[in-house]
């Protein structure tokens, strides 16, 4: 239902939830960076500025190393 309602905050919540606290969830984050890449990724970086007062590059950036990092950073953009 969350999803249908909007699916932007949806995945945005996601992709905070795969990157808080100690650890990341490798794959949810790379799931939703890779399959809404070419559809909505714009808009669901969009609501996680507003969501969480920081951009999605940052806490990706904060949260990975390397060339994992690098992939994932020219991904979100």
């Amino acid at each position: 239902v969350q999803c249908a309602l909007n699916r932007p905050a949806f995945f945005a919540e996601r992709l905070y939830h795969s990157m808080r606290g100690a650890g990341t969830d490798d794959s949810t984050l790379i799931r939703i960076v890779v399959t809404r890449s070419e559809i909505d990724l714009v808009q669901i970086k969009q609501m996680f500025t507003q969501m969480y007062q920081k951009t999605l590059a940052t806490m990706i950036a904060s949260d990975t190393s390397g060339d994992y990092r690098r992939l994932l950073l020219s991904i979100v953009g």
